[in-house]
This record gives C-alpha cells, structure tokens and sequence, in this order.
C-alpha cells in the first residue's frame, strides 16, 4: 500500500520524515511525498487531496469531518511563535497594513488574538502574500508591518526590521500553554488500524531522526531552499520536540485552546465535542 503524504519542504518536516520517505521504517506502509507550502496543503485538505497531510491547526475546524488529527508529527512549542516585523521599533499597528502568509493560518489566529487584546480598533488591511515575500515587502515599505515564521525569527534583521511583537510569548503568558502551529491530518477512511500505524511510523521516524541526525542531513538541505545549515539546524532545534513525538496532554490543551479562542472571536467555527480524538484516545 502506498500513501499520498503532502508537507513542506521546510527543516523540521524533512528532518521528521526523512527515514520514512525512503523506506527506512520498519512496517510502515510505502508514502508518495508532494512538497507544499503550508497554505497550500491547508487547501489541498480542505479539498480532500491527500491521505496524510502537514497543515496549519488552524484549519482543523473546516477539514476533521474527512480527517483525524494524529497525535504525533506536528509543531507545537515554546519560544517559537510568529513575530510581527517594522521597519522601526514601536509602530503603532491601528489602521495600518500587515501582510499575513495566510488567513488559514496559526499564525493568523495568534495575530488575531493578540490584536484582540492589544491593538484597540484593530488593524487596517490584512495583505495574503507567500511568507518569503514577507520580509522583503516590510523592508521596502509596501507594507507597514509582516507576520512571519519560521526561519524569519533567525533572518529578519539582516533585512534590518525590527520585532515589534513576539505572537508565541503573548500566548504562553495569557494561556501557559506551548504554541500550536502545525499538525498532522491523515483521511479517517483509512480505518483505526492503518491510522494507529500511522501514528507509529511517525514516532519511529522521528526517534530515527534523532537517534542519527546526519542521516537526514542530504535530504534536509536538498529541500531547505538554499537556507544556512545553521539556520536549519536551529529550525529543527526549535520545531522538533518531545511534542513531535507525542501531543500529550499539554499538546491537545493548547489545541484545544486556540480553537476555543478563536472561534470564541468568530474567526474558527465552533469544534465538535470529540473532534480532536484520536482512535488510541
């Protein structure tokens, strides 16, 4: 059996599925691997185009009735979330314009909800821009401020801009609990069992990854967009944790939190009761 699996070709998903994509991992069933930003495997979810896929959290409400969201795989963190970039320290955001990488985003409901809290009348015009366009258009001033991810937390100053506002640490300090970016869906359709083996050719590979870091070390920086080895080892670093492994309480409480929130502002629908469970739960 052979699977469709769509992530991105950033560090921490190359470096997660490395020994899987190349057949290393015991049982695991064969996976044909397309490459995609995550705005677009948010769609291609949102379409049903995958049987397993990397995408934001924040588009679970539209996508679980045809997925499940596996308990291991993603990005959850601390100390790693989206930052608000200008041109000059201290700019005042109301009425301005920030450019998102997608309105499907975590990092669009982060914004959203720390706008909520602390930009009174909000912003102006929010831009869709692909998010390595980001920094750049900041830079030039096409856009009064960016939301970026990623590696831009270890780049934006050598576009000289400035952090106006760190979108992880206003969530761990008004929640306590680690940030939420990306998850793993695969198609409820393909029955508990095979999605219980999903689960655990996802850890095995990760422990895999760990256990030997230069064995992904090719395939990382074949895809990594002529990124820094350094960056991209710090990119691991931060987005590859004990979370990857296991979602664990702490995990599906921050979920579980950040829909909450955000369909408490209307930005999400509203979650079913068990929408986050899994077949082992």
């Amino acid at each position: 059996m052979t699977l469709q699996i769509a992530y991105s070709p950033c560090p921490n998903d190359t470096f997660v599925f490395e020994a899987w994509a190349h057949g290393r991992v015991p049982g695991a069933p064969g996976v044909d691997v397309t490459f995609a930003d995550i705005d677009i495997t948010n769609g291609m979810a949102e379409r049903g185009e995958s049987d397993i896929l990397k995408v934001s959290y924040a588009v679970l409400p539209w996508v679980l009735d045809e997925y499940t969201l596996l308990p291991c795989g993603g990005a959850l963190g601390r100390g790693c979330g989206p930052l608000v970039l200008t041109r000059e320290p201290g700019v005042d955001l109301r009425g301005k314009t920030v450019a998102v990488p997608s309105e499907r985003s975590t990092a669009y409901l982060l914004f959203r909800l720390w706008t909520a809290d602390l930009v009174p009348g909000g912003v102006g015009e929010v831009v869709v821009m692909p998010f390595h366009e980001i920094m750049p258009a900041v830079r030039d001033g096409k856009v009064d401020a960016g939301l970026v991810i990623h590696e831009a937390r270890f780049t934006y100053q050598n576009y000289g801009l400035h952090c106006l506002a760190d979108m992880g640490e206003h969530w761990e300090s008004t929640t306590g609990l680690p940030i939420p970016l990306g998850a793993i869906i695969a198609k409820r359709s393909l029955g508990a069992g095979t999605l219980r083996q999903l689960a655990e050719s996802i850890r095995t590979s990760v422990r895999m990854a760990w256990d030997d870091p230069t064995a992904s070390r090719t395939y990382v920086l074949e895809h990594a967009q002529e990124m820094d080895p350094a960056v991209a080892d710090q990119h691991i670093g931060l987005y590859v944790n004990e979370f990857t492994a296991d979602l664990g309480e702490d995990g599906y409480a921050a979920v579980r939190g950040l829909l909450t929130r955000a369909a408490a502002e209307g930005l999400v629908p509203p979650l079913g009761r068990d929408a986050l469970g899994f077949v082992d739960n």
